[in-house]
């Protein structure tokens, strides 16, 4: 398999030979589009993680502090939810995903605009052996799209990956550990995720 940016700059350049969608305005899925559909997304599944071990991190109790963060051009990113107290090295951690004001991530460096909004998409992990854990989740729910392509998309991955211990208390993830699977579905048709983060 190509590495992720490979596979990424393979997707920009195919896009940019497009002159019109499928899906909504037509009869057949186009591949294309229901890709563009995820790599809008992209981005944010390791924004969703980074936050979720924010809040994890930050907690005192078994609800985490609600997180934030901007998309790369426009909105927001909104993390809420609960993770498993006491001192057990297996917890779990169930995430609630909103985006909101027209959330948008760079990625075809101008070339397409796609924006996003709504949720809460559900984001829930398991931990086995923290802080140096193995751990396996799902990130599902749907988002409406507007821009370049109008629809909804409904994400159905699920993660596995590994965490390591941080500065102090601190639980953060292991880079590169990320393997994410699954599709994401919208008008134009489904996209087959495969990726590493």
């Amino acid at each position: 398999m190509l590495p992720r940016r490979s596979l990424l700059c393979l997707s920009v350049l195919a896009l940019s030979l497009v002159q019109c969608g499928g899906g909504p305005n037509g009869a057949v899925d186009d591949e294309l589009e229901a890709e563009l559909a995820y790599l809008g997304l992209d981005r944010s599944i390791d924004r969703a993680i980074d936050l979720g071990f924010k809040g994890f991190n930050e907690a005192k109790s078994a609800t985490i502090p609600e997180q934030s963060e901007a998309g790369e051009l426009s909105g927001t990113m909104i993390v809420n939810g609960k993770v498993d107290q006491g001192s057990s090295s297996n917890k779990n951690m169930d995430l609630n995903v909103t985006l909101r004001d027209d959330y948008a991530d760079t990625v075809l460096e101008g070339e397409r605009a796609v924006v996003y909004n709504g949720g809460p998409a559900q984001l829930a992990l398991s931990f086995k052996g923290l802080p140096n854990a193995t751990f396996s989740g799902t990130f599902t729910g749907s988002f409406v799209m507007t821009g370049d392509l109008a629809s909804s998309v409904g994400l159905d991955l699920q993660l596995t990956g590994e965490t390591e211990a941080g500065a102090g208390t601190m639980i953060v993830r292991k880079p590169g550990t990320i393997h994410v699977l699954g599709t994401a579905t919208s008008d134009y048709g489904v996209f087959n995720v495969d990726v590493h983060l």
